[in-house]
């Protein structure tokens, strides 16, 4: 089965950056395409970014500011001059490639890293 595990969480000051990384359990981590999601308190959970397993990105939200990245061993996300606003659960899924692009139906979902931007 396969494992994803965020790392990079916490609590960060306003203007702060935002460094997350996403590890997986799984031989053929290459091959897949990823995404980060996040979650703010009391909102429902929005797709943030994507790449896939040839390393082409896409951006959802705050276009221009987030930076999503991989290599063979894991996914990243940074953002720099956090605000408030940015104070949610970021969460990585994996699948592997479609036939058509679809902001939903990940097959696979980390646990969740919890990042509060707050001073």
């Amino acid at each position: 089965q396969v494992q994803l595990v965020e790392s990079g969480g916490g609590t960060v000051p306003p203007g702060g950056n935002l460094r997350l990384s996403c590890t997986a359990s799984l031989i053929n981590f290459d091959q897949l395409d990823m995404a980060w999601f996040r979650q703010a308190p009391g909102k429902e959970r929005v797709l943030v970014a994507t790449i896939t397993n040839r390393e082409i990105p896409a951006y959802f939200i705050d276009h221009g500011r987030f930076i999503i990245s991989r290599n063979k061993n894991a996914m990243y996300l940074s953002k720099d001059d956090l605000t408030p606003e940015d104070t949610a659960v970021y969460t990585c899924a994996a699948r592997f490639p479609t036939s058509f692009f679809t902001k939903d139906d990940w097959t696979y979902w980390g646990q969740g890293a919890l990042v509060t931007v707050s001073s």
